[in-house]
């Protein structure tokens, strides 16, 4: 029994006849027949009566074309999916929160004309959450700004960015000269998502220096956080990139101290076994540049 068995049986239902299913399929009629009767031998019961000269499909008929509607209708949207997936491949790719925030859209527009074809889809989560769903082959490719662990990734890197440590303009800090980390022993402080401090330099450099903050708010959103900081609820540490118009604006005040800010890099990350699609080899070039230009 094979696909070509149901697709000529079910036009034979649909069209109440050997001779009319064979006019729709452009074959025989002989044809037509025989494999109605394979399909009979093959599961041992009577698709149709032949009633003077009349076909009536039968109950193990209608049984039947249940399983082949589906069967056929199933293989027919499976080809349809894969045949769009060559024409339109997709490629997704994971961003941590900063670089979902700033980077992917300059680097998205590098790409665009390559990737025109592409349906490209992005997820923004943190460092943690894009390593695991690489590993998990969930996304193509990631671009992160947090420290990567697994030795199962590729590690490229993309650019050099800045964490600092900013503060309200009406904060304490922001008019203290001299600034030392132990003047930060106490405070208030915003911090992302549990599960990113050790993925972050500078939340390191506290706890090497024994620097302890009061994590008074755990935040997803990095605007959300700057706001908290703007109206005097803590500090908090992020990407120089994402506080540039607000320290500019005077909104928020970049801490300077003994080891700030931090210097790190955002890298591109895949897996070593990762087949490398056009597409996936698109990205990979593009950040290669970036790095080169921005070097």
């Amino acid at each position: 029994m094979t696909l070509r068995h149901l697709r000529i049986f079910i036009c034979v239902a649909s069209n109440g006849g050997m001779t009319a299913a064979a006019e729709k399929l452009y074959i025989s009629q002989p044809t037509v027949s025989q494999a109605i009767a394979e399909l009979e031998r093959y599961y041992g019961v009577r698709l149709f009566e032949r009633l003077s000269q009349k076909l009536y499909i039968t109950e193990d008929g209608r049984r039947l074309l249940s399983y082949a509607h589906h069967i056929v209708d199933s293989f027919d949207d499976m080809e349809s999916a894969m045949r769009s997936a060559v024409e339109n491949p997709n490629i997704s790719i994971g961003c941590s929160v900063s670089v979902g925030t700033y980077l992917i859209n300059k680097l998205l527009d590098k790409a665009e004309e390559s990737l025109k074809n592409y349906n490209v889809n992005v997820t923004v989560d943190n460092t943690t959450e894009i390593e695991q769903q690489i590993l998990n082959n969930e996304i193509d490719i990631g671009i992160v700004e947090g420290i990567v662990t697994s030795t199962d990734l590729m590690i490229k890197p993309v650019c050099r960015d800045k964490l600092v440590l900013v503060c309200g303009n009406d904060h304490i800090l922001a008019k203290k000269k001299d600034l030392k980390l132990t003047d930060l022993e106490g405070e208030n402080f915003i911090s992302r998502e549990k599960g990113s401090a050790e993925r972050n330099q500078l939340e390191r450099l506290f706890q090497e220096e024994k620097v302890k903050l009061n994590r008074c708010w755990y935040c997803t959103n990095t605007e959300a956080i700057k706001n908290a900081v703007m109206h005097g609820r803590g500090i908090a540490v992020l990407s120089s990139m994402l506080v540039e118009q607000e320290r500019r604006r005077g909104d928020l005040v970049v801490l300077d101290a003994d080891g700030l800010p931090v210097v790190r890099t955002i890298h591109l990350i895949y897996h070593k076994n990762k087949y490398i699609s056009p597409g996936i080899q698109v990205v990979i070039d593009v950040c290669e540049s970036f790095f080169n230009e921005n070097e």
